[in-house]
């Protein structure tokens, strides 16, 4: 699994919100980082997974990974 082997700079815990709001916190969290830096997004609404995709690409931020375990995807995106 890729995730295990990124250290992210920032974790943010959307754990209980649900679309749209944990694209608009990581949106909100991302302004705030450097270039390169590495934002980890645990979630619980398996939106998540088609809206961090469609977000990554859209703002070209680049989606390193997400994955699920026990319905909780974990997303890594890279700032662009």
């Amino acid at each position: 699994m890729v995730g295990r082997s990124i250290t992210p700079d920032v974790r943010l815990d959307t754990l209980g919100l649900f679309c749209p709001v944990p694209i608009w916190e990581t949106a909100k969290a991302i302004d705030l980082m450097q270039s390169g830096q590495v934002i980890e997004v645990v979630s619980d609404d398996e939106a998540v997974r088609g809206d961090m995709q469609a977000w990554c690409t859209q703002t070209r931020n680049e989606l390193l990974d997400i994955s699920v375990t026990n319905g909780k995807y974990t997303c890594y995106v890279k700032k662009k």
